[in-house]
C-alpha cells in the first residue's frame, strides 16, 4: 500500500515539513508521481521507523543516514541493536526515577543529600553531552553558563531547591492549560506565564534576548528536551520556542542594557 505524505504524517507523527526535509537531504526518498506527490511503499515506511527510533535515541540525522546506508545493514540486526540501546534507555530512566525518590524524601525529611547521589542515573557521557552542547551553541557564554548555574544550584538550601522545582512545574502546567484553551504564543496570558519562566531561568544565569531565544529554539530541537515537553503536551517544545522568541524580540531586546 502506498501512502502519501500526509498519511504518513497523521501515521507517524512526523511533521510533514520534517518528512520534505528527509527527503530533501536523502534520509527518506518515496517514490514521486506524475502528479508530483510523493508516496511511500512498506519499505520506506520501514525506513521511517528505524529513523525515528534512533531520533528517540539521540542520534543526528547525518548518523542515521550513515548507519542506514551502510552496505552491510541488516533490518534485523538493527532492530535488535536498537532494542538493546532502548532497555539500557529504560534502565538508566529507571535509575533517574529512583534518584528522584531519594532526593525528594531527602528533602522532605530536612536532610542534606550526598553529591555522588544528586546525580545518580545521569551518566557522566550523558552529562558531558549536555554540556558540550550548550557549550557549541552558546560560546564562552554557555560555559559561563554552566559554571553559573552549578554553582547557584549547589547554594540553595534543601527547601529553596524544592521552591524551584515546584515554580517551574506550575510554570509547565499553567502553559499547557494556555496551549489547551487555543492561546496563541504571543497572547498576554503566555507571554506573562514566559515572563515568569525567564525569571526562573535567571536563577541559574542570566541569558540576554539572543541568549534566551536560543534556548527556546533547544528546547525544541534537542531531543531530550523536545521528549520532556512533548511529554507534557504535544505541542509543548515548538510552543515554548515561538513564545520564548517573542518574549525576547518584544521585551528583553527592548530592556535596557
Amino acid at each position: 500500500m502506498m501512502r502519501t505524505v500526509k498519511q504518513v504524517a497523521r501515521a507517524s507523527g512526523v511533521s510533514v515539513r520534517a518528512l520534505h526535509h528527509y527527503h530533501h537531504i536523502g534520509l527518506l526518498t518515496p517514490e514521486v508521481g506524475e502528479n508530483g506527490y510523493r508516496y511511500y511503499g512498506p519499505a520506506e515506511m520501514l525506513r521511517l521507523q528505524h529513523i525515528l527510533f534512533y531520533r528517540e535515541l539521540g542520534l543526528p540525522l547525518s548518523e542515521i543516514a550513515r548507519i542506514l546506508d551502510d552496505p552491510g545493514f541488516d533490518t534485523r540486526a538493527a532492530l535488535l541493536d536498537l532494542r538493546r540501546r532502548i532497555e539500557e534507555e529504560i534502565i538508566q530512566r529507571r535509575d533517574l526515577a529512583q534518584t528522584i525518590d531519594r532526593t525528594l524524601a531527602s528533602l522532605d525529611d530536612g536532610r542534606a543529600v550526598e553529591d555522588h547521589c544528586l546525580f545518580h542515573g545521569v551518566t557522566a557521557r550523558k552529562q558531558a553531552q549536555w554540556e558540550a552542547e550548550i557549550v557549541a551553541r552558546f560560546g564562552d557564554a554557555g560555559d559561563t553558563m554552566i559554571r553559573a548555574s552549578k554553582a547557584n544550584l549547589r547554594a540553595l538550601p534543601p527547601a529553596r531547591l524544592l521552591e524551584f522545582k515546584a515554580e517551574i512545574d506550575a510554570i509547565h502546567a499553567d502553559l499547557v492549560t494556555l496551549i489547551e484553551a487555543g492561546a496563541t504564543p504571543s497572547s498576554n496570558a503566555v507571554q506573562a506565564l514566559i515572563g515568569r519562566h525567564h525569571n526562573w531561568v535567571c536563577r541559574s544565569w542570566q541569558p540576554d534576548a539572543a541568549a534566551y531565544a536560543a534556548l527556546g529554539r533547544m528546547y525544541a530541537t534537542h531531543t531530550d528536551f523536545r521528549s520532556m515537553y512533548d511529554a507534557l503536551h504535544p505541542r509543548m517544545a515548538a510552543f515554548m520556542e515561538r513564545a520564548m522568541a517573542v518574549h525576547a524580540d518584544t521585551v528583553l531586546r527592548r530592556s535596557p542594557e
